[in-house]
């Protein structure tokens, strides 16, 4: 019994890798994801950041929580509509694997973009901004996790049961109108210890805000909150974030669409 269990896992992980690989091939250079997952979270930061003063320790770490953010999350708004004009989606949906493996490799490309993009920042600041890293670990595990959470996060709106969603458009716009929001609430532009107590209380809602401490932990050795509670956060996101994607899925198939 053990080993089959084993058998099925290594299987539908092998699956899940599998979907990831393709749509990396296919996707990756689309205008939509370069538009909104690559130039839009590196525009956001020079323009909040320019003549404000900000270290470049400082700046790393915002940038990174940005670019995980908004690259992560905008990799299943783009993909999962597209499929679905074309018919790929359907056919995925009738190989033999289950919606929780098809996500999960939909989750990995937006995860590994997200990964690779935020790479660019952090070895321009090691390597000739002198960007000392307190953490090392916190920074790795802080990257990973948060970019599963966000591509999580973006799965939710390729997810919605509509007979709209058929254009990348109509997914992206809801799609930007939340994470702004999320965006401006989450201690990237104005620290946790800016805030009123009770714009502190709606940051914790928000996972950007843990994703944002714990690269403050990471790479200023100060934050506001314990590095490891916002890892668990982070990990407990992804698993919170998934579910309701893969409901929705399901809701998809029995509505036709």
């Amino acid at each position: 019994m053990r080993e089959r269990w084993m058998q099925r896992i290594g299987d539908e992980l092998a699956q899940a890798w599998t979907v990831a690989v393709k749509d990396v091939r296919v996707y990756y250079m689309t205008a939509p994801m370069i538009m909104f997952g690559l130039l839009l979270p590196f525009f956001l930061f020079f323009s909040f950041s320019v003549k404000r003063d900000v270290a470049a320790d400082v700046g790393m770490a915002r940038l990174l929580a940005l670019t995980t953010f908004f690259t992560a999350s905008s990799a299943g708004p783009v993909i999962i509509p597209m499929e679905r004009r074309t018919g790929a989606y359907d056919r995925l949906l009738a190989a033999p694997m289950s919606v929780v493996t098809l996500l999960g490799g939909k989750m990995l490309v937006g995860a590994l973009f997200a990964i690779m993009v935020s790479l660019v920042p952090l070895l321009i600041g090691v390597l000739f901004l002198n960007v000392t890293v307190a953490s090392v670990g916190f920074l790795l595990a802080g990257i990973v996790f948060a970019s599963l959470a966000f591509s999580a996060f973006g799965l939710l709106f390729g997810s919605i049961p509509t007979g709209s969603a058929t254009a990348v458009g109509s997914i992206m716009m809801p799609s930007t109108l939340v994470r702004w929001p999320l965006l401006f609430i989450s201690g990237v532009f104005i620290p946790l210890a800016e805030m009123s107590p009770t714009m502190r209380a709606v940051a914790y809602l928000s996972p950007l805000t843990y994703a944002q401490d714990l690269m403050n932990h990471a790479v200023l050795r100060a934050g506001q909150i314990n590095p490891w509670l916002d890892l668990a956060v982070l990990i407990a996101s992804v698993i919170l974030l998934l579910a309701p994607s893969v409901w929705m899925h399901q809701r998809s198939r029995q509505l036709g669409y």
